[in-house]
């Protein structure tokens, strides 16, 4: 099984905090629909002929794209893949998008799932971070999205916010449980460089939130939802039983997946490959028939990072035999050395011959994975 991702990168405006590859060139909508389409009849062959069982939209802002731009990229897809009954279909939206027009347009594709981006309740804080919804707008469009028969919706929060405290991040968590999506994704803001967000901090305007304020904050935001009933099953993300992400999840346990539009990433078990990160360059590539792409082959070790980094933060785990017969007992043996001190320490903890993270280890999974990475001599 293997999964498509889509990038759509165009906005209405940039948020204050983002670091994704976007334009706010709306213009150019047709032509790069045209660019992406034909990018996927170049590269069908790169999965193998393996069923397509995700498609993912996301962006940029994926809502930006009117009925015609979503039949042609969904005839070309259907066309040239091999499409399992019952995928996962996602579309990322922005709430002020979900107008019900819009929605009763959606329902008419093979949409299946929505993933909204309402990052915070607090309008003081959508406004800093020049979101273009607010928070009436977001649960209007989460219960129009509901009403029209979307049963499976997953909303985007962020903390660690400027200005955020205990009382606000506690009011974010209400209002989202009290919606009662299916699923819940939640980052800690991270300050990237060349931001706008960046800028302001370095300019003492904005303040980052400290590690004491974001280990609590982290905290309250594993035990509202483990008591609301959903299953942290990925360090960022939440989902009632069986409403996990097919197609994030598909990233952490291996999977192939094709990724398309400019600095779309791909993978194939054995590289990885990215895209230029260019809308016109990708245009213009692309209409001439070929793709502008980088490429990283994976040797045995650089595998292996990547099974530790992916395994380790599921509550899937890492299965240890898997191991052994994919790395060899070289590698099993070091894996298993550097495991030690979290073993003793509670972070990390074997079960069926699986390893995985302690309740404990979540909060310091950064590290424990760091230490058990190959590193060259």
């Amino acid at each position: 099984m293997a999964g498509i991702y889509l990038h759509i990168p165009f906005c209405k405006r940039r948020c204050i905090y983002c670091d994704f590859f976007s334009t706010t060139q709306s213009e150019k909508k047709s032509a790069y629909v045209t660019a992406l389409c034909k990018e996927l009849e170049i590269r069908k062959e790169y999965l193998q002929n393996e069923p397509i069982e995700t498609i993912y939209f996301g962006g940029g802002t994926p809502s930006q794209l009117e009925e015609s731009d979503f039949n042609r990229i969904f005839d070309t897809i259907y066309k040239n893949y091999p499409i399992i009954p019952n995928p996962e279909i996602t579309l990322e939206a922005n709430p002020d998008d979900l107008i019900p027009p819009y929605i009763s347009m959606l329902r008419t594709l093979p949409f299946n799932r929505l993933s909204m981006g309402i990052q915070t309740f607090n309008e003081e804080i959508l406004k800093l971070l020049q979101r273009r919804h607010t928070a009436i707008q977001a649960k209007e469009a989460f219960y129009n999205c509901r009403e029209a028969g979307f049963g499976n919706i997953s909303i985007d929060l962020m903390y660690g916010l400027p200005g955020e405290s205990i009382s606000t991040w506690e009011y974010d968590l209400k209002q989202a449980v009290g919606m009662q999506p299916e699923h819940i994704s939640a980052y800690h803001l991270i300050y990237e460089e060349g931001t706008v967000l960046w800028r302001l901090r370095e300019e003492h305007r904005v303040e980052e939130a400290d590690e004491d304020l974001s280990v609590e904050l982290f905290s309250m935001l594993i035990h509202r939802l483990k008591k609301a009933g959903y299953s942290h099953y990925e360090i960022s993300n939440f989902c009632l039983p069986g409403r996990h992400s097919r197609h994030n999840s598909s990233y952490w346990t291996g999977k192939k997946y094709l990724g398309c539009g400019p600095s779309a990433h791909s993978y194939d078990g054995q590289s990885r490959q990215w895209n230029i990160a260019s809308l016109d360059r990708y245009i213009a590539s692309t209409e001439a028939g070929k793709t502008t792409f980088d490429i990283e082959y994976l040797d045995l070790y650089t595998r292996y990072n990547d099974f530790i980094i992916t395994s380790v933060r599921t509550c899937w785990g890492l299965p240890l035999d898997q191991l052994q017969k994919e790395f060899g007992n070289r590698l099993y043996d070091y894996c298993m050395e550097m495991a030690q001190p979290h073993l003793k320490q509670g972070t990390l903890e074997i079960k069926g011959n699986i390893l995985k993270l302690t309740e404990k280890g979540i909060f310091v999974s950064d590290g424990i994975m760091s230490d058990m990475l190959w590193v060259d001599d």
